[in-house]
């Protein structure tokens, strides 16, 4: 009686119904739509991806390994790593920073503050080249005073290119930490200070530790750009071979000589970079995975 009076009820009714989709697509229309999309994918990103490989090997193992031995070569390697090591410490710092003045304050110009860091996404990388060109160079007034003043030069030399790559990847980490540390509040930090902590025990014991896998997804993703940077660096740095080229000018001038062994060390450098990029989803894609749900408060942007 009790059992035939509950399934009397409404709400009981309505548990034992079979949950609806939210999908309404007939079957044969998914499946259309994904295989669409693997076949797109295939096409403008795995087609690529292995034809790099493959022209890298186009003349046989030997003829790609003698890239290496080239001193352009191991000079543009070097220096994208040194550009990146440099860059990517320089916006940890920045986006920290900024993701603390933004998320745990309220002051005036924060929106400002905001669309500020988001600038380079919207501004084209040629476009801050030539402003950094034109603010900077060696006939400018701040240029020629560092130039004669302290033999710094900025424009066609090591710390142009670090410039340009600084500008067009400081958003990367700030905004992704900027969303988590909103979303998390003040209330640990309170907590904190409140049992006698310092500022200082308070960031490094309770706000870093909250927010490490979202720093290191930045990392990864502005390590990327960094070393991938063509357009910034391209007019920055004049492209003075074995001082001022990174890897993807290096690329550039390879594929530019239109010489068989040339077109292959231009591929054989581009296998670095697509390796390296891979070796960034891999990271990227299992720190999803692991820490899913620590990363979802960045995912607002």
């Amino acid at each position: 009686m009790v059992d035939a009076a509950m399934e009397s009820l409404p709400e009981a009714r309505e548990a034992t119904r079979p949950m609806r989709s939210p999908v309404t697509e007939a079957r044969w229309v998914r499946n259309l739509l994904i295989a669409s999309v693997v076949v797109l994918l295939a096409i403008f990103v795995l087609m690529p991806l292995i034809a790099v490989f493959v022209q890298a090997l186009s003349l046989g193992l030997g003829a790609a390994l003698a890239t290496f031995n080239d001193p352009d070569a191991i000079a543009a390697i070097g220096l994208t790593l040194l550009v990146a090591a440099i860059a990517v410490p320089l916006n940890v710092l920045f986006g920290i920073a900024a993701a603390w003045a933004i998320a745990k304050h309220r002051f005036r110009g924060r929106s400002l503050l905001i669309s500020l860091i988001d600038l380079p996404f919207s501004v084209s990388p040629v476009v801050a080249g030539l402003v950094y060109v034109l603010l900077l160079g060696p006939f400018t007034p701040i240029g020629a005073w560092l130039l004669e003043d302290y033999g710094i030069r900025v424009i066609f030399a090591v710390p142009g290119v670090v410039l340009a790559t600084v500008f067009v990847t400081f958003p990367f980490v700030a905004r992704e930490l900027i969303p988590l540390m909103q979303d998390q509040g003040t209330g640990d930090e309170e907590a904190a200070l409140s049992l006698g902590a310092s500022g200082w025990q308070t960031f490094w014991r309770v706000t870093l530790p909250n927010v490490k896998w979202a720093l290191l997804y930045g990392v990864l993703l502005c390590n990327a750009r960094a070393m991938g940077e063509f357009g910034a660096v391209a007019v920055i740095s004049g492209k003075l071979r074995g001082e001022t080229v990174t890897m993807p000018l290096q690329i550039e001038l390879y594929y530019q000589e239109f010489r068989a062994l040339a077109q292959v060390s231009a591929f054989s450098l581009a296998a670095v970079l697509a390796g390296l990029a891979l070796v960034t989803l891999a990271v990227k894609s299992w720190l999803e995975w692991r820490y899913a749900d620590q990363l979802a408060g960045s995912r607002g942007h």
